[in-house]
């Protein structure tokens, strides 16, 4: 059992601590807070757990979990850098978002537990006998006026079968025929007469679930006259127990004609008698059609079908049964269920669902698009990785969708929960590149802040981290990195002593490592640490007959991006997009398709050729006769290379006037690259002077 301390006493303290003493894997040893009449202190001290006003003491204790709830950033701070290293701070975010959770759902509770005692008041008050079975006739409700008709107790007769308790009922006939059986005459054992309506109960998939009796004793009008025949007695005695329902009921004639409602129905429609009694069935429709005149052309039952009714346009679920009296049919009756607020309740946990998911990593397997061979291996081998702690490398061209592979990776991965760190190794500078990475001390260099900082490994410990553009990082980043995919730990920049971490390593590239370990630029070490598992991902000239589906879902995003309503590509123009060999990858295609939206009239919903530009494939045949025009060389093919980029390197550091920044920007690479292919090159002194 882990030990938690509590920093927070107010309203979210109290909601969490409410939750936690009612689990038993999570110990509260504590509750601290500043205010000694917080109500989260009067609630510890009544479960007999610790409290106080100073959170320190406490660290003393073995503490797993600590959950801070004051929403102070200086407390927050604190613990932190207080805390052992075995113990997980959760912050006052996440705690308050978390208790409000909890409200909501102990409001939930509360309103449905409100309900229901509704339900059974009514249930109980009724002057009718009420009597439902299970499929198999065991009684599962009987209400107070079925004890007295009948002259059994509750006790005696719900868990047993109802002939043991109505022996010449007539109820479980209904399980069979699923037919209403309306305004019936019954002979009870006692010698009481009750007229009964028995009603099949159906579920949404059309099974039989049990069977409902609503009966009333009718000794009495029996001894002042053998027939009922006074429809308006039956009528008023209907509208009583329909009145009485919380639910909306809606009955119609056989011509589908209103002919009563109940004051929930008015309730949750909006609409009086006076707007539907008389009138269509289609009278209280905003949405879909009337399953009144559905049910009375096909003499059948409708479950569970959605739709919109009233002015509001309120959202419900409906339920429709026919009524058939002597096999001829008088009309249906309806019952509306209010769906609008358990829909607007979903809504808003559907958007703290994706809030909390796009804390950290946002993309999973089912966003990777592609059906064709070469991305189907790629993805196969990502969900083999994703199951093992193992370093995976991920290569491919720039714009493959490198990012979204290791997004995956860590979702379908047991550290889903715990952080994903992202970090492009090429966009930090070199100088703070390796205190990012590991972090530093107290008055490691100047400038640096007290009490140090922690490092990316540190904060994705548990987690995973994301290093893109791996072949960036320089020569000591690189025997740090080995240390730590070694031995697990990592030492602070200014300090000495190793701190333990867990971290799984996603590294991509989008260069030739190979290259690099050739040139002495990446350690060979560090190459066959890092490609344990390597994955390939195939650019887009490769599996163009995923083009389609990969424009479909650009356009979609690109439609919420720019409140557009594009429908699609045409023809002509996906055959331009196959056409093309994408040197940019899924990135260009994403920046054609954005620029044609952009340049379209609202009032256009197909992409076609005009609104594409000028593609045009990228073919080597000019080059191949240049190639096949010169003479041979005696020199190989790296020193051949070497000269040819020495060349443009000394014709850019001229065009530019020696700016560095420009010059790198113009060939594409970083500042960082193109230093050390100066010093490589012996460039580094004559672009100085």
């Amino acid at each position: 059992m882990q030990n938690v301390l509590i920093v927070g006493a107010g309203k979210g303290g109290t909601a969490v601590l409410k939750i936690l003493t009612e689990t038993a894997v999570l110990k509260v040893i504590g509750v601290v807070d500043l205010k000694p009449d917080a109500p989260g202190l009067k609630l510890a001290t009544a479960e007999g757990i610790q409290t106080g006003n100073d959170w320190r003491p406490f660290l003393a204790h073995d503490i797993d979990i600590i959950i801070e709830v004051t929403g102070k950033e200086n407390v927050f701070r604190d613990l932190r850098d207080s805390r052992g290293k075995n113990t997980v701070l959760i912050p006052g975010s996440v705690a308050f978002m978390i208790a409000k959770l909890l409200e909501e759902k102990e409001d939930l509770i509360s309103r449905l537990q409100n309900t229901t005692y509704k339900h059974d008041l009514i249930f109980n008050s009724t002057d009718d006998g009420m009597v439902v079975i299970d499929p198999q006739g065991i009684v599962t409700l009987f209400n107070r006026s079925a004890e007295k008709i009948i002259g059994i107790s509750q006790v005696e007769a719900i868990g047993r079968h109802i002939l043991q308790s109505i022996p010449s009922s007539q109820l479980p006939r209904i399980l069979t025929s699923r037919r209403i059986e309306a305004n019936q005459e019954l002979v009870l054992a006692n010698g009481s007469k009750i007229i009964t309506t028995r009603i099949p109960i159906i579920d949404e998939t059309n099974q039989v679930i049990g069977a409902f009796s609503v009966f009333k004793d009718i000794t009495e009008v029996v001894n002042l006259a053998k027939e009922l025949t006074n429809l308006k007695e039956i009528q008023t005695m209907l509208q009583a127990i329909i009145n009485s329902s919380e639910e909306a009921i809606s009955v119609v004639d056989e011509n589908g004609r209103g002919i009563l409602i109940n004051p929930a129905y008015s309730r949750i429609t909006g609409l009086s008698e006076d707007q539907i009694i008389g009138k269509p069935a289609t009278a209280d429709i905003s949405e879909g059609e009337s399953m009144h005149m559905k049910v009375l052309q096909n003499r059948r039952p409708i479950r569970g079908t959605a739709m919109r009714v009233g002015p509001n346009k309120r959202e419900v679920v409906v339920n429709v049964a026919p009524v058939i009296v002597d096999g001829k049919l008088k009309g249906s009756v309806g019952v509306i269920h209010d769906m609008s607020e358990i829909k607007s309740l979903n809504r808003e946990l559907s958007r703290a669902r994706q809030i909390i998911r796009t804390l950290e990593a946002k993309y999973s397997f089912q966003d990777i698009l592609g059906d064709s061979e070469e991305m189907t291996i790629a993805v196969e081998q990502a969900k083999l990785g994703a199951k093992t702690p193992a370093t995976v490398l991920l290569r491919g061209e720039s714009g493959t969708g490198k990012e979204l592979f290791a997004h995956a990776i860590h979702n379908a991965s047991d550290r889903k929960y715990n952080k994903f760190i992202r970090v492009n190794c090429a966009a930090i500078s070199e100088t703070l590149l390796e205190s990012e990475l590991f972090g530093y001390e107290e008055g490691a260099f100047s400038g640096a802040k007290r009490g140090g900082k922690r490092g990316f490994f540190e904060e994705a410990n548990n987690g995973s981290i994301f290093l893109d553009e791996i072949g960036e990082l320089p020569a000591n980043t690189q025997a740090k990195l080995l240390r730590v995919l070694q031995e697990q730990e990592i030492v602070r920049v200014g300090g000495t002593k190793p701190v333990s971490i867990n971290v799984r390593v996603i590294a991509a590239t989008n260069v030739n490592l190979e290259k690099g370990i050739a040139n002495g630029t990446f350690r060979e070490d560090l190459y066959y640490r890092l490609s344990r598992m390597p994955i390939h991902i195939p650019p887009l000239r490769r599996r163009k007959k995923d083009i389609p589906l990969i424009s479909e879902r650009l356009i979609m995003k690109i439609n919420q991006d720019y409140g557009r309503n594009v429908d699609g590509v045409s023809d002509s123009g996906l055959q331009r997009l196959m056409d093309y060999d994408w040197p940019g990858n899924v990135r260009e295609l994403e920046n054609i398709l954005g620029r044609a939206i952009i340049f379209m009239g609202y009032n256009e919903t197909i992409i076609t050729d005009s609104h594409l530009p000028e593609l045009k494939s990228i073919h080597h045949k000019d080059t191949e006769m240049k190639f096949e025009q010169m003479p041979p060389h005696q020199e190989s093919l790296a020193v051949l290379m070497d000269k040819h980029e020495k060349a443009i390197l000394i014709q850019a550091l001229s065009q530019h006037k020696d700016n560095k920044t420009l010059t790198a920007k113009t060939l594409g690479i970083s500042v960082r690259s193109l230093y050390y292919k100066l010093e490589k090159f012996g460039l580094a002194k004559n672009s100085m002077q």
